[in-house]
Parts: structure tokens; C-alpha cells; sequence
């Protein structure tokens, strides 16, 4: 989905309309899909962000009224609306920090184990009465009767049509790599839990050592928790925050080096990467993501 083109004059004159002040307005690094801008009303902090569907803002005010609390820190959600006919908007409280990706190095070390207790936390909360798998609506309930299902959705062609990839070069290295992931799935549990889906990089808001918010909720699902966990693998040569967090998580549990499962899913993020990437025409990326679904397939792995 292309991010909306939104003037900054247009945003003030909104927020007054809305808060009838604004102060401090100023634009923050954004997600894929929306535009977000931090501003004060009242004396306090605020976040603005405008995209072309108010989907994953629903998922928000969701996540932040089933799931936040003192262990998971999700901000609130105050208003989601209209900004005119065509987009969006939500305004949610503004968490004190930044996120991990603009943290500089030396702060790293400081943080992986508080960002490794909050990812204890999503994994620890009940979603059994949520109902279904894999991604989640606005009411939270997953849209694939099982985790399996979910799975192996990325080899369904009716869902993902890898045909029509205009690249050669990656219509041909999919089939390989599919194969090898359903191989690798039959060996991934049944199990029901709660998902961020993105986490560990711009969605995870610190300072000063400790985890002040987890924010987009749009990806969340359904489903075994390592998931995250592999996110966090599958970037680690992209991101250095991603790679810090990998290391403390493997000193932890030794046994992630050698999971199947842990591989498995961080192969089947890389194929949803790939796919995505290369139907929106960032060929650079959907590349990267190539050479590293091959580095994951090709390594060999024991399923202990």
C-alpha cells in the first residue's frame, strides 16, 4: 500500500481542528504505510499518523486494550477518524524514547535483555479465546483456522501467486525455496499465541535501559511466539539493533542455534518479504531477501 503525500500545513490545520491546538508539531520516521507526526495538545504528548486504511489502527486500540500492562507497555489509542475522503487517521499517546533501530551501538548492550523480557511478555499472554490463527481483524480473531494453516498459506498459489513475479530470476529460485519450507513446517507446533509480528526494530520504543512502548500492531497474529523471535533472526544482517538482540537471545537459549523450527519460521518470513517486495517493485529488496532465504535453506540444521 503507497504511503499518502500529506503537506505539513494540512496536518496543523487539521489538529487544530481536532484538539483545538498544536504545538511542537514535527514528522517521526514512519512505518511502510502511513505517515506520522509527533505534536502537543493541552500539554500533552501526542503521535498523528495517516494512512490509506484505519485497519491496523483498529489492531492498535485492540492490542492496547486486550494486551498492554505494566510488563507490555502499548500506548494508547485516543481517536481514529477521517482526515478527509480518501485516508485515515489515529492518534495515540506518545511513549517517551526512541526506537531500537535509532538507538546508537553503545546503548545496545544496555537493552537486549529488557526488549528479551517484553518479548517474554507477548508470549506469555493468552489469546485461547480470541478465536482462529495467523493474522488477526480488529476484532482479533485470526483469519486461518490453524497455526499450520497459516503457514503454509505462502505456498498456496490461489494466495500468493509466484508466477506472477515479473523477475526470472526470482520466479525460479521460489520453487526450491517453498519446497524446502513445507519440508521444514511439518515440524513447527501447533500452538496458540500472541504474535507482534514486526518486532524489535522501529516498533520497540526505549530509554534510559528500559522498554517504554511497543507500537504497530498491524502485522499481529495468532500462533507460536518464536515467530518473533525469528523476525529478529531474519534481520539480524540488516539491522544492528537486530543483530545485538540475536546474540543475547542465543547466549540464553543455546538450543535456537540448532531449531529447525526456529529456521523454518524465519524461512517463511523471508518468502512473504521476497513475494511483497517483489510485487511492489522494490527489486533491491526483494534480492536481499533471496540471498538470505538461500542462506537460511542452505545451512544445515538438526530439528533438536
Amino acid at each position: 500500500m503507497e504511503k499518502p503525500s500529506v503537506e505539513m500545513p494540512a496536518v496543523a490545520a487539521f489538529l487544530i481542528k481536532e484538539f483545538g491546538e498544536c504545538a511542537a508539531l514535527g514528522q517521526l520516521a514512519e512505518g511502510e504505510e502511513s505517515r506520522a507526526f509527533a505534536f502537543q495538545a493541552n500539554d500533552n504528548p501526542y503521535v498523528l499518523r495517516i494512512s490509506r486504511s484505519a485497519d491496523g489502527f483498529h489492531k492498535d486500540a485492540f492490542a492496547y486494550c486486550a494486551f498492554s500492562g505494566p510488563a507490555l507497555p502499548i500506548p494508547e489509542i485516543v481517536r481514529i477518524g477521517n482526515f478527509d475522503e480518501d485516508l485515515s487517521y489515529c492518534v495515540s499517546r506518545k511513549a517517551a524514547g526512541i526506537t531500537l533501530q535509532d538507538l546508537p551501538e553503545d546503548d545496545l548492550p544496555t537493552i537486549v535483555e529488557p526488549v528479551a523480557h517484553v518479548l517474554d511478555a507477548i508470549a506469555s499472554t493468552d489469546v485461547r479465546s480470541l478465536g482462529g490463527f495467523g493474522r488477526f481483524g480488529p476484532d482479533g480473531v485470526g483469519h486461518f483456522p490453524t497455526w499450520h494453516a497459516y503457514l503454509m498459506a505462502i505456498a498456496d498459489a490461489r494466495q500468493y501467486d509466484w508466477l506472477a513475479l515479473q523477475s526470472h530470476e526470482l520466479r525460479a529460485a521460489a520453487p526450491p525455496l517453498l519446497e524446502k519450507f513445507v519440508q521444514w513446517a511439518d515440524h513447527c507446533p501447533e500452538i496458540c499465541g500472541l504474535v507482534h509480528g514486526d518486532f524489535g526494530s522501529n516498533n520497540v520504543l526505549a530509554q534510559v535501559g528500559r522498554v517504554t512502548g511497543v507500537i504497530d500492531w498491524s502485522e499481529a497474529l495468532i500462533g507460536d511466539p518464536l515467530y518473533d523471535s525469528a523476525n529478529i533472526f531474519f534481520w539480524r544482517p540488516w539491522l544492528r539493533c537486530m543483530e545485538h538482540q540475536a546474540r543475547f537471545l542465543e547466549q540464553r537459549a543455546p538450543v535456537l542455534e540448532r531449531s529447525l523450527q526456529l529456521r523454518a519460521y524465519q524461512l517463511r518470513i523471508g518468502l512473504e518479504q521476497l513475494f511483497q517486495s517483489a510485487m511492489n517493485g522494490a527489486q533491491e529488496d526483494a534480492l536481499w531477501a533471496l540471498a538470505r532465504c538461500k542462506a537460511i535453506a542452505g545451512r544445515a540444521v538438526s530439528d533438536g
